[in-house]
């Protein structure tokens, strides 16, 4: 098992659209950097836990926990011309782009990033490397410990 965090800005689906969804999952669509598409492709498996992070609004950081809840399958939007994530040069004999689907665990307490940032066990942490933005990040299994044991709270 891999531990994750998936970043999605509120607007378009927060934890709380998540959560609502009558089935409490949601495709993780619009991925559009190639590392990010590799780790769905490669390392991300059904069960894996995500950290559910907002990266937009006024203030980001981890909203929830999500599971991966099937394994990488073809992007629809990539294909359709509306969609702001078409790409033309994807075709689906060959898609270019993937997407996992990613079910609603729980709610949290909000974790902001100036938190996460000042916690030196967090140090190394993907997610705040110097000029990162890739929307999917690993998560090693000791910040995921602490993330959720010391700053959210939580019992694992």
């Amino acid at each position: 098992m891999r531990y994750w965090l998936m970043k999605s800005e509120p607007q378009e689906c927060s934890i709380e659209d998540l959560e609502r969804r009558p089935d409490q999952t949601v495709p993780w669509f619009g991925v559009r950097n190639y590392q990010a598409r590799n780790f769905m492709r490669d390392r991300i498996r059904v069960g894996d836990p995500v950290f559910f992070y907002h990266s937009g609004g006024t203030e980001p950081g981890i909203a929830g926990i999500a599971r991966v809840a099937s394994e990488a399958y073809p992007d629809a939007t990539q294909f359709d011309p509306s969609s702001p994530y078409f790409d033309p040069r994807a075709r689906p004999e060959t898609p270019r782009w993937l997407n996992v689907d990613v079910r609603f665990v729980r709610r949290t307490r909000f974790v902001p990033l100036a938190e996460l940032r000042s916690a030196p066990e967090l140090a190394d942490m993907q997610v705040l490397a110097r000029g990162n933005r890739l929307s999917i990040t690993p998560v090693e299994p000791a910040q995921w410990r602490f993330i959720v044991q010391e700053l959210m709270g939580l019992k694992q």
